[in-house]
């Protein structure tokens, strides 16, 4: 699957309905996220447990640098192994 637009508190609550979907896919294509704040760092942890849980590996791939420099500012290197996490 492949998002688009923001990944913001704006947007974050009508993309949780999307989160199943996502995890049964097995990957999420993040190269066409504009704008991100730490909702969507939320997100993708919920994303992350979800999948964990289900016992579904989940690949994150093509982070914008934005969404990159938040998971490595909070140090979520390990929980969210993201392509380019500086």
């Amino acid at each position: 699957m492949r998002l688009e637009g923001e990944l913001s508190l704006k947007t974050v609550p009508l993309r949780l309905a999307e989160a199943d979907a996502i995890v049964a896919a097995g990957q999420l294509d993040l190269s066409g996220i504009s704008q991100a704040d730490s909702a969507g760092l939320a997100f993708l942890l919920e994303l992350t447990r979800r999948a964990r849980a289900a016992g579904t590996p989940l690949r994150l791939l093509n982070p914008p640098p934005q969404l990159a420099s938040l998971v490595h500012f909070f140090d979520l290197d390990t929980m969210l192994s993201l392509p380019g996490t500086p």
